[in-house]
């Protein structure tokens, strides 16, 4: 049957391997059913590599074949990282937590992961349902286990679902275990080696006493409890796009105080097929369609909504105009680093012990805002994962106040080594309490940050390039920008490249470089000589390459800022067709 297809020698045997082998009849049949229609694209893409178990886990379209995801290659994932649990801990009892989003196939197979921890002599506590990623780093560290895996594709469309795998801390591996895991998983060479017989004994249902540990420690969390109080009636509209922030958001809102959450009844149904979103993605401003008209018609005051697995969370606030408008990554995060320093600042709490963290495609205000403070701010890579790190690191040494990323991923308070957009929407709900409890608002403060310390604009363009072509094209993109780096972008001469790949810090204009003190990551940054900076890089988990701009400008007062930021997009637009973009 195979013959008549034109297919690679190696994704033909890999076909005959899951043919012959011993999967189930089910999964057979939908090969044969390829197969039968001829359908050489979906074979080609479902059998050429296996689905890669990267340094953060896995993450592919659901399906039949070794780069899909099911409950093989999520079996050989658990048996790999059971290995190497049992290496690590030796002769020593080992714990796990499991925990599940509401994506198609989650909760089967979230039960095939128990069932090959548990077959493993590993403990496992199950969730009882859906709970949040920040939720299931609590647990780790609360229950004191050595690992913890959570089964979601984040933002991604229906199709795909995933496996973030957890360390002791709390926070995904990082190097050295991080790659110790991966050979560990490459090594499972067939899928009998995967043992899929569980052990109910070795199986504890876990749920709402963990949920109210969880609560408490993000209500500890609350700086502005006074104002909160009074502004208890804030209008929040509240989103969770179908995923677990419905299960653990409006609890925790209620116990930060506030009593006037407006919940988008269409979206509270659990639901993996996503059915009133084009994507369950915060970041598109299509996933908020439904929550602004909420917003509009209630006259709310700020407007939230999680993606699937609750650890980034989408803003809306109203401007001077009182129409809504929303806010990226940055803008958030700034908003929030100011708001927690200030206020450890007015509390006398700043000795120099503290910090903020960020990634390098964040806004650069921050660091400014932090250094206005005395306040050391780390810069890592993309992934909030290296955030965990330090803050690993530095425990009981300094104290961690506020960290995230431009893709609104944001963390409060130590509880967790992941984003937790639970705690980032109580948070911010309080921020908006905050601000109206002194007659200001959230988008006159983001101005005045502005005018303080620079308007720095950012925008994130993301390209998809599907399957192994798409996979060769950006391959080819990121080659050829660095053989062939632009002289200037926008008229503003390039004076530094970062190459983060080969961990080199290059001036263009003298050829001197210098050592990155970070680890290799395929990431290019262009910087120019009036301070924008560009960065490019090929997603780890989804088919795109993305770029990421900032760009900034003096604003002189905040009258001035429409046009200050109309200047400052013509300025982008023509620095990312110098990339060809």
């Amino acid at each position: 049957m195979l013959q008549n297809l034109s297919l690679d020698s190696h994704i033909q045997a890999s076909i005959n391997s899951w043919l012959t082998g011993n999967y189930d009849e089910s999964v057979k049949a939908e090969i044969k059913h390829l197969i039968a229609d001829n359908n050489v694209t979906e074979l080609t893409d479902a059998f050429y590599r296996d689905l890669e178990f990267g340094t953060g886990g896995l993450r592919g379209i659901m399906g039949a074949g070794s780069n899909r995801v099911n409950k093989y290659t999520f079996g050989a994932a658990t048996q790999g990282l059971s290995n190497y649990l049992k290496q690590l801990y030796r002769n020593q009892p080992i714990k796990v937590v499991i925990a599940h989003d509401n994506r198609n196939n989650s909760s089967i197979l979230a039960n095939v992961v128990a069932d090959v921890f548990s077959a493993n002599g590993i403990f496992v506590y199950f969730f009882e349902g859906l709970r949040p990623t920040p939720e299931l780093s609590f647990a780790i560290r609360e229950l004191g286990c050595q690992s913890g895996v959570m089964l979601t594709a984040s933002h991604n469309p229906k199709e795909y679902n995933g496996y973030k795998a957890y360390g002791a801390d709390g926070g995904q591996f990082v190097f050295p275990h991080d790659e110790a895991v991966m050979n560990e998983v490459g090594k499972i060479a067939s899928v009998d080696e995967i043992n899929f017989h569980g052990n109910p004994a070795n199986i504890q249902s876990i749920g709402k006493e963990i949920d109210e540990k969880y609560l408490d420690a993000l209500a500890n969390l609350s700086i502005s409890k006074d104002a909160i109080h009074r502004q208890r009636d804030l209008k929040i509209v509240f989103s969770p796009i179908h995923g677990t922030g419905g299960v653990m958001v409006p609890p925790a809102l209620k116990r930060f105080g506030f009593e006037n959450v407006i919940l988008v009844e269409e979206q509270m149904v659990i639901d993996g097929n996503f059915p009133t979103v084009i994507y369950p993605n915060p970041e598109e401003a299509e996933a908020l369609t439904l929550s602004l008209a909420k917003a509009k018609a209630t006259d709310a005051d700020i407007v939230m909504a999680t993606d699937p697995d609750a650890d980034r969370v989408g803003l809306a606030i109203k401007n001077d105009d009182n129409e809504f408008i929303l806010l990226n990554g940055n803008q958030a995060l700034c908003l929030l680093v100011n708001y927690m320093l200030t206020a450890w600042q007015k509390a006398g709490k700043l000795d120099g012990n503290q910090y903020v963290m960020k990634t390098i495609v964040t806004s650069y205000m921050i660091d400014k805002m932090a250094e206005s403070k005395n306040v050391e701010c780390y810069n890592v890579l993309t992934g909030f994962k290296y955030i965990g790190e330090i803050m690993t690191q530095l425990e009981g040494k300094k104290t961690f106040v506020v960290g995230g990323e431009e893709s609104y991923g944001y963390l409060v308070g130590e509880h967790a080594r992941d984003k937790d957009a639970v705690v980032a929407c109580c948070m911010f709900a309080e921020l908006a309490a905050y601000y109206k409890d002194k007659g200001s608002s959230l988008y006159s403060t983001l101005l005045d940050l502005y005018v303080e310390y620079g308007f720095y604009k950012e925008k994130l363009i993301s390209i998809t390039k599907k399957g192994k072509a798409g996979a060769e094209e950006i391959r080819d993109m990121m080659d050829n920008y660095r053989n062939q780096t632009p002289k200037a972008l926008g008229g503003n001469t390039v004076v530094t490249l970062k190459d983060y790949k080969s961990a080199v810090s290059k001036n263009m204009l003298t050829s001197v470089s210098e050592k990155i003190d970070l680890p290799s990551s395929n990431v290019l940054q262009f910087f120019t000589e009036d301070g924008s900076i560009i960065t490019a890089r090929p997603s780890g988990t989804e088919p795109k390459i993305k770029f990421y701009c900032s760009v900034k400008a003096v604003l002189p007062s905040k009258d001035q800022f429409e046009e200050v930021e109309q200047a400052l997009e013509t300025k982008l637009t023509s620095m990312l067709k110098d990339l060809g973009i």
